[in-house]
């Protein structure tokens, strides 16, 4: 686990460096800060801030796109908590990535589902156009972000603030003009359907940009922007002065006691091996309140652990699953797997949480749901469904921390990303795939490997290296850095910053009220 910890770290620090140091001498030199020193700045110093997506895309372009050219995440603004989306325009100059587009999006939908302002820091030169084919067209391309823009001003009222702090050009003009509040700010930010090249050739009108879309001219002649800022730090203080204007969160917390472990342990609960099995009850003595934990149904279905906990002194429903051997009713189980008693138990839990108004927290390490005569014999597949169907159905807010396995039907019941949990992490361990590589090595290559064992003859080197290549494949694919890398976790996390990250995320998911109607029930 250490050494997975340094990896994230190690990469985290490269990623959080932008385009590097000479083009953020270039954003100084042009009066402006970067990305990150915006961010800085908006947010609560004394609060965390939960980065969202900051290894999106790491592994891509040559290594030229770090964090996508955008830093997203949530964080607090005047003590409350607030969703950012900051242009990075040390990587090339803000430009939008394919992953860029999904960054937003995902920022957009947490503001959303938790009823949470969102502030656009718009510095960006638009598309990216060698790749405009995944960033402008489809049902997830660039109009997805103003159709989104659209319903949190129209019918979810979740508050939109938009400070243009560079170019803002073409369609992406649309995202500061579907907010409530823009500011720009004077003599370096620029509003646009066209820059003063395009406006030449489609229309022979020779301008200059600051006629044609600056801070003056939007706010004295077009009415297009409401404030006008005479630098970063000036616009900054506007955005922080209108937050203070929005109603303050509710806490329905209370008093908050220490674990009863110390955060240290977790380094040392998952074995190296990750197919062994280890204890779940040390990791949650290293996460919740050291008061008001009481499992449910501890001697039905042991494989799936169900308990009300206090985290951070707030009421929650925790969701595990257990590894290694486990005996129930007489008969041996494997933890991990989820069985037809063990499905229908956690439907059953997951509803009694609805109803009491307690949010979710799920501990993913699941390989699978059970297979077999038997298993079909009791309904796995109804039991299955029962399980997701009052999962999905939950209005309350859940959130997810794949541990180790996120596997097969398992991950989806436990919460998976398609099903718009409020929030998703991943220790550096986590391994979310369709199935180990080895079982997939079993699925594509089976049959031929027992045809050759039954003859007594040694696999040929062909079959051999497609065997190794389809396991090397399932290893790159099941790696942490590799799903967080493709927006498959909102963020990866050190262990002993799981509690702290949650917490916050819980906060944040609770702080605004109306959990009866969904943020997204009307996409």
């Amino acid at each position: 686990m250490t050494a997975a910890v340094e990896r994230l770290h190690g990469l985290e620090d490269e990623l959080k460096q932008g385009g590097g140091p000479t083009r953020v001498q270039k954003q100084h030199a042009a009066g402006k800060l970067t990305a990150r020193e915006r961010v800085h700045r908006l947010m609560d110093a004394a609060a965390p801030f939960l980065e969202i997506g900051l290894l999106v895309a790491h592994d891509k372009y040559d290594g030229q796109a770090p964090g996508a050219g955008v830093v997203t995440g949530v964080g607090k603004i005047g003590g409350r908590p607030a969703v950012v989306v900051a242009n990075d325009a040390t990587v090339k100059a803000g430009a939008w990535w394919p992953e860029t587009i999904h960054k937003i999006l995902r920022a957009q939908e947490v503001a959303m589902r938790n009823r949470i302002p969102i502030v656009y820091l718009v510095d960006s030169a638009g598309v990216n156009l060698p790749l405009q084919d995944g960033i402008f067209p489809g049902q997830y391309g660039a109009a997805r972000i103003f159709y989104y823009n659209s319903l949190m001003r129209r019918k979810l009222r979740v508050p939109q603030l938009a400070a243009v702090m560079g170019p803002c050009i073409a369609g992406g003009a649309y995202l500061p003009a579907l907010s409530d509040f823009i500011v720009m700010v004077e003599g370096t930010s620029f509003m646009g359907l066209g820059g003063a090249n395009l406006v030449k050739g489609a229309t022979g009108q020779v301008v200059e940009a600051e006629q044609l879309g600056g801070a003056s001219m939007h706010t004295r002649v077009s009415g297009v922007a409401h404030y006008t800022a005479e630098n970063d730090e000036q616009c900054i203080e506007l955005l922080k002065t209108q937050m203070g204007h929005f109603h303050a969160p509710a806490r329905a917390v209370e008093a908050v006691t220490k674990p009863l472990r110390p955060a240290e342990e977790l380094y040392e609960v998952l074995p190296v091996d990750h197919r062994l099995p280890y204890d779940i009850e040390r990791i949650i003595g290293c996460l919740v309140d050291g008061d008001g934990y009481l499992e449910f149904q501890p001697d039905h279905a042991p494989e799936m652990l169900c308990a009300t906990a206090r985290w951070n002194g707030r009421a929650v429903g925790l969701i595990a699953n257990r590894r290694g051997f486990l005996k129930a009713d007489g008969q041996m189980r494997v933890g991990g797997i989820v069985y037809t008693e063990s499905a229908r138990k956690v439907a059953y839990f997951v509803e009694m949480c609805e109803r009491q108004g307690l949010p979710l927290v799920y501990l993913q390490d699941v390989s699978g749901f059970m297979v077999g005569v038997e298993a079909e014999s009791d309904g796995i597949i109804r039991a299955g469904a029962e399980m997701v169907e009052t999962m999905s159905c939950a209005t309350v807010p859940k959130v997810v921390v794949t541990l180790n396995h996120a596997s097969g039907a398992g991950y989806y019941a436990m919460a998976g990303q398609g099903f718009d949990p409020n929030f998703t992490f991943g220790w550096p361990t986590a391994r979310i795939g369709v199935m180990e590589g080895d079982a997939a090595v079993q699925a594509v290559h089976g049959p031929e490997i027992e045809k050759y064992k039954q003859a007594g003859k040694p696999l040929p080197a062909e079959l051999q290296q497609s065997i190794d290549r389809t396991r090397g494949d399932y290893e790159q694919w099941l790696d942490s850095l590799h799903a967080a890398a493709r927006g498959h976790v909102d963020a990866l996390i050190d262990p002993l910053k799981t509690r702290q990250t949650v917490g916050f995320a819980l906060e944040v998911s609770c702080a605004w009220g109306n959990r009866q109607a969904l943020a997204l029930e009307t996409l």
